[in-house]
């Protein structure tokens, strides 16, 4: 097991072109824990301030024989940097010290090798390494074939590494071709929810927010929680009953992260496409985390990226009992400010997506016979039934509620109205 590895030493680079300095360091405190995810050893970080990266070698040359320095006295064997790096920097740096060279979008891809379980999750990631790999081929022949024991050298293995360009373009090809399959079954059985008309729901939101706490408590499921970034990568989709009965489908989804590489994005399009079939989006906030503000628009501008826009949105600020001291909850959208932790909250919680629900359903009075009880069943599994009582005079149940026009039950109901 990885755990029982012994933990690379590792060194961080950053170069921060802007004036603020708050949003730099929490990109570089983030860069330390996704290092710390990866099972690695942060020996120093290393900083600089200039008006733009080096083309050549990120940081300038003064910074280089730094780093170098560095290298060699605390005999680490791997550096790695806050942004993407381009090949020719790569191939640079590396020609100037003992060790190996990463970058962000390197690490975050190891990270998601670690993570991923399930067949569509382990592809997904081979296919996302594989075209950051490509067009970084030319040129790293000697240093590509050393790879194969640390960060950033996981996934599709050492053979895969060292094959030529056409290998590497068929592999790709060969793992669309799979993946198309997967997303295909993936379709069908979203046709088939949208058909049985049920509610959706979606959890999303920064990575390490508290998700799947949240997702295991609203369910009783089982998803893998810790208290680390990328904790969940295959998406998992339960079901929640909520206080009047009603059955909704919920889904925990991967953690979204500042810069998260575009070639993820695309490779998780398809488990991404979950959120995008929502009816309801619970945006999940760490109101404990000094950089709550960034990660809530992070997580909001990748959600408009994925054209979610129309889908009714609920913003959850996770954590209320650690709140950080300058936490002001957005007004952008409904909120809440809970703790996953927190019994009553998540009643609360589930009272507060019933009551966004009623907002999209249409109410209705019945008057149903008695002789009807497969429909009375369905009035107390399938709408949000608020009122159900025994006319014993007339031999009937009056039911009040709320529906979805869309729902088959809609039509079957009509002929039960209750006419004004």
């Amino acid at each position: 097991m990885e755990q029982n590895q012994e933990r690379e030493k590792v060194i961080l680079v950053g170069c921060q072109t802007t004036e603020d300095d708050l949003p730099f360091q929490y990109s570089m405190d983030e860069l330390a824990s996704l290092t710390k995810t990866a099972n690695a050893q942060v020996l120093t970080t290393l900083t600089q301030k200039r008006e733009r990266v080096d083309h050549s070698t990120y940081i300038g040359r003064g910074k280089v024989e730094e780093l170098v320095a560095l290298v060699d006295e605390l005999e680490a064997k791997l550096v790695i940097f806050n942004d993407e790096l381009s090949p020719s920097q790569v191939r640079n740096l590396a020609a100037k010290m003992d060790a190996r060279i990463i970058d962000r979008t390197q690490l975050i891809l190891d990270i998601f090798a670690q993570r991923a379980q399930s067949k569509e999750g382990k592809l997904q990631v081979e296919l996302a390494q594989l075209q950051y790999l490509l067009p970084r081929l030319g040129g790293q022949g000697t240093q590509l074939s050393r790879l194969g024991a640390g960060i950033g050298t996981r996934g599709p293995g050492e053979t895969k590494l060292e094959a030529d360009r056409r290998h590497i373009r068929n592999r790709i090809h060969d793992i669309k071709t799979q993946l198309s399959g997967i997303v295909e079954h993936r379709e069908r059985y979203r046709e088939r929810r949208k058909k049985n008309r049920t509610f959706q729901v979606s959890i999303a939101g920064y990575t390490n927010a508290g998700k799947s706490t949240l997702f295991n408590r609203l369910t009783e499921a089982t998803s893998f929680e810790e208290n680390q970034l990328f904790a969940t990568l295959d998406p998992l989709t339960k079901k929640c009953i909520l206080p009047s009965g009603f059955t909704i489908l919920m889904s925990d989804t991967v953690g979204f992260i500042q810069d998260l590489p575009t070639s993820l994005i695309a490779a998780f399009r398809s488990t991404l496409e979950e959120v995008k079939e929502a009816d309801l989006i619970l945006h999940v906030v760490d109101s404990s985390n000094p950089d709550y503000f960034q990660h809530e628009e992070t997580v909001n501008r990748l959600l408009t990226e994925l054209e979610t826009q129309q889908i009714p949105q609920l913003t959850v600020y996770n954590k209320k009992d650690a709140q950080h001291d300058d936490f002001v909850p957005s007004t952008r959208n409904e909120s809440l400010q809970i703790s996953a932790l927190n019994v009553n909250d998540s009643e609360r919680l589930k009272l507060t997506i019933e009551a966004k629900m009623i907002e999209m359903m249409q109410p209705y009075h019945v008057i149903v016979p008695s002789t009807e009880g497969k429909l009375l069943s369905q009035l107390k599994n399938e709408t949000i039934l608020r009122e159900l009582f025994f006319d014993e005079e007339k031999q009937m149940y009056v039911c009040k509620g709320y529906t979805f026009v869309d729902h088959p039950i809609y039509g079957q109901i009509q002929q039960f109205l209750i006419k004004r």
